[in-house]
């Protein structure tokens, strides 16, 4: 006995020692800090297109569908589904075992409730509403969506990567006015949302979500499995360019989503980080066509006509390798459907003519109110040197200065300039939201939007819907031209230059190489 006595008292002492060695605390929390572009103040993805406010999306919701890294839509919650020969009735099957973050099961009502939810405020969900699309619950895993004729992308819709993706939230929540974003935050996704940690304006706090159920495919793009390989993310609110990229150096952070434009060469020199595209990215000015001066189409056209692209891109900061000097197309140069239709008159600044485009659009100097954001830095110097240019043709100008949050929550807001509204701000998109007039978000111009700027234009819409429903790859193509060259007239949003988004993240880091789009963190480990 004293023999067992004395060894189990060796042993209870050996595992206290170990307790008090440096890093055994650490070892069993493996967390990921990420720096984000902006800080997080809108938690409803259903809500707002900010960035910032999809990838919180993505870190607590889940999708029907995604896209893999080729760009085409998989399964993600749904685990087999068909169409009628028609082309009319698709009907979609649950995987077994999904749950909320609350403990619920997720049923085929919580599904029906999102997407009518998604299809109230997406330009792909008008669009499928357009065909008649109805969504119905069968039971508790099977739902269907009916259309009064076909709509062939239907699953890129339900996949779409950015500005409303289909996220799947508890019907309770879904089904709360949507003019207004939800703040209670129940989930179907990897990660959990610490509430109770989070501090706006310093620090946003994850934890790996024990109920989620991965699909048992790897990951690929934003599709199979999203299983965490860290316990916890947190992203650290740093808005000064200098303060992260110390931060990266000195390893206190593992990655920064957006580098800051003029540290991508000095970091490309630093052996221990390395630089990554995050992807092709188009930055235009939107143009609030609720007021004057810009309800005026000949207005939209002389602040076009004062457009150098390449001033832009330069004043971004973005190295040659990284950037375009000029781009004439609205859907990405390089991209499937890059067209010139229409962009010739626009192919360099005429200040001249957009001096007469004002006059004759009936401006009188009435004050244009500028929202101009303090961060990201590319967006504050972009949006620097369209104050130039529109201030070279002649406006008066209205400049607010606000950090980028702020002015993605002040952009919603339907009200007149002089009333806490806005007339112009800068801001950016990945491919996945302007590649084609289907996910384009800015050109969605169907009256009655509640897309910030609020663009009504039945004949571009038209043509939207028609692109749409075509079929033959000739016809689609000129469907595309004549979109496009509407485009060029009455200006949904005004293209200001195409460049490339890095990250910078330790080479310490694992599985950078498969980020994709997006900051999708399940892919990471350390």
């Amino acid at each position: 006995m004293k023999k067992r006595l004395l060894a189990s008292l060796a042993a209870i002492s050996m595992t206290a020692a170990c307790a008090l060695c440096p890093g055994a605390a650490m070892a069993e929390t493996k967390t990921l800090r990420l720096v984000p572009h902006a800080d997080l103040k809108v938690l409803d993805p259903t809500f707002t297109t900010a960035y910032i406010t999809r990838n919180f999306g993505y870190m607590v919701y889940d999708t029907l569908f995604a896209m893999d890294e080729k760009g085409q839509p998989q399964p993600e919650m749904v685990r087999d589904y068909k169409v009628s020969d028609d082309k009319k009735v698709w009907t979609f099957t649950l995987r077994d075992g999904l749950k909320f973050s609350d403990g619920n099961p997720v049923t085929a009502a919580d599904c029906v409730a999102s997407l009518q939810r998604w299809t109230a405020r997406d330009n792909i969900g008008h669009a499928l509403s357009a065909a008649g699309g109805k969504w119905q619950a069968v039971d508790a895993s099977t739902f269907t969506l009916t259309l009064e004729r076909p709509f062939g992308p239907v699953l890129d819709g339900l996949a779409k990567v950015s500005s409303y993706p289909a996220f799947i939230l508890p019907a309770r929540l879904a089904k709360m006015p949507a003019d207004r974003p939800l703040t209670e935050v129940v989930g179907s996704g990897p990660f959990l949302f610490k509430r109770d940690e989070w501090v706006p304006g310093n620090k946003v706090v994850f934890v790996r979500n024990p109920d989620y159920k991965p699909r048992s495919e790897p990951a690929s793009g934003l599709a199979g499995s999203k299983a965490p390989h860290v316990d916890r993310v947190e992203w650290v609110i740093l808005p000064d360019s200098n303060s992260a990229v110390a931060a990266l150096k000195n390893q206190e952070v593992d990655m920064i989503e957006q580098t800051p434009a003029d540290y991508i060469e000095p970091l490309r020199k630093e052996s221990g980080i390395a630089i990554g595209v995050m992807g092709r990215n188009q930055a235009y000015m939107v143009l609030n066509q609720a007021f004057p001066p810009f309800d005026n189409a000949k207005i939209r056209q002389a602040a076009a006509h004062a457009i150098d692209q390449a001033r832009f891109v330069s004043a971004m900061g973005y190295p040659p390798d990284l950037r375009l000097d000029h781009c004439d197309t609205f859907f990405i140069c390089g991209g499937p459907n890059e067209t010139a239709a229409g962009s010739a008159p626009y192919a360099k600044p005429d200040i001249a003519l957009a001096r007469k485009l004002l006059a004759e659009g009936g401006y009188q100097g009435q004050k244009v109110v500028v929202m101009l954001p303090s961060d990201p830095v590319y967006l504050n110097a972009a949006t620097l040197v369209a104050i130039q240019a529109l201030q070279d043709i002649g406006m008066t100008l209205d400049i607010q200065a606000m950090d980028w949050a702020t002015m993605t929550a002040r952009r919603s807001k339907k009200a007149a300039p002089d009333q806490g509204g806005w007339n112009v701000f800068v801001s950016s998109a990945s491919e996945f939201n302007v590649n084609s007039p289907l996910n384009n978000t800015y050109l969605a111009a169907s009256c009655g939007n509640t897309l910030p700027g609020w663009p009504c234009d039945k004949e571009l819409d038209a043509l939207r819907a028609k692109w749409i429903a075509a079929v033959d790859p000739a016809g689609r193509k000129a469907l595309l031209d004549r979109f496009q060259e509407r485009a060029y007239q009455v200006f949904p949003n005004v293209p200001v230059g195409q460049f490339s988004l890095t990250f910078a993240a330790l080479k310490s880091l694992k599985h950078t190489d498969r980020i994709w789009g997006v900051p999708n963190v399940w892919v990471l480990d350390k």
